[in-house]
């Protein structure tokens, strides 16, 4: 009895630790996909691994207008991801906290996590990160109801309101039962992954233009220790988003027993998937105007809600 339980706890405890070590190395895997395929050498595969260490070491510097939730955002921010990535299973291993429901309190912890560093942006009475923020608060309205009601059919398709029971109950049988429905929110997932960590088409995360930057420009103020918060919980929101992607609408694992280890790898080889077409969708596609990214969303949102109609309706079987 002693035994089973432990190997529980282990299995659950395997993708907090798989995502707070190579969480960093999706952004790596990114830029290394862009830098192939423009021809050139680019940046190291562990450079974020660099760049948290070198920020980790610098100091500090605050304004006099700011207050103390400027401080608390980043801490605030990475600690709510950090919960957030607790939620999501991985491979066949649940997740360390799961329970009915859960899906809707993954959704509000990454909006907080958001609402820490909107307010953080605010608070140093920049007009110019007042802009990023109020353009990350429209955008991100827009994406939370692609991605609840993305979750929302799958949760009717498996008749599970906790992210473990989702994709517990996810197999190819499944997929093959209902492809419509779960296609069409992996595809709504998908942009709400692109948005959510302002990737292109939605935002560029190298952009040095005033006019068009989102979340750069929020975190312009920052620097040292807390850029390094901002960098981790971002690389983390990524894993988080993507590992929900994979567990939800794409069953790839064994699924026998004792071969979780098996699924565990699966799902990395799907991480690195997911990281590598990112990279070559910022490759081949210029970021959109801004005036078109609520559409692009919208478009998400409209994928979600037709996949919860078919889900209702029994229209696809």
């Amino acid at each position: 009895m002693a035994g089973g339980l432990f190997m529980t706890l282990a299995k659950s405890l395997i993708h907090p630790i798989l995502a707070l070590i190579f969480a960093p190395l999706m952004l790596g895997v990114i830029g290394r996909t862009k830098a192939i395929l423009a021809g050139r050498e680019g940046p190291p595969l562990a450079q974020p691994y660099h760049d948290l260490r070198k920020l980790l070491g610098k100091g500090a510097v605050y304004s006099r207008t700011t207050t103390w939730i400027f401080r608390a955002g980043p801490m605030i921010g990475l600690a709510s991801t950090i919960v957030a990535v607790l939620l999501v299973p991985f491979g066949s291993c649940p997740a360390p906290l799961a329970f009915p429901g859960d899906l809707i309190l993954f959704a509000y912890l990454l909006g907080l996590a958001r609402l820490c560093t909107v307010l953080a942006a605010l608070d140093t009475g920049s007009a110019f990160e007042g802009m990023g923020a109020s353009r990350e608060v429209l955008f991100s309205a827009l994406a939370e109801p692609a991605l609840l009601l993305g979750l929302a059919a799958v949760a009717r398709e498996t008749r599970s309101l906790s992210l473990s029971g989702m994709q517990a109950a996810q197999t190819l049988s499944a997929w093959s039962g209902a492809w419509l429905p779960l296609s069409l929110v992996a595809v709504a997932l998908g942009v709400v992954l692109l948005s959510e960590n302002s990737r292109i088409p939605v935002d560029d995360p190298n952009t040095h233009l005033e006019l068009t930057m989102i979340h750069e420009v929020m975190v312009l103020d920052h620097g040292g220790p807390d850029l390094a918060f901002i960098l981790y919980g971002a690389a983390l929101k990524m894993w988080a988003l993507a590992a929900l992607l994979i567990g939800t609408v794409l069953p790839i694992r064994v699924g026998l027993p004792y071969t979780w280890p098996v699924d565990v790898a699966l799902s990395l080889a799907s991480m690195l998937g997911i990281a590598v077409g990112v990279g070559v969708v910022e490759s081949t596609m210029a970021r959109l105007r801004m005036s078109r990214v609520p559409q692009l969303l919208i478009f998400a949102t409209t994928l979600s809600t037709l996949a919860l109609v078919f889900e209702f309706g029994g229209l696809i079987r």
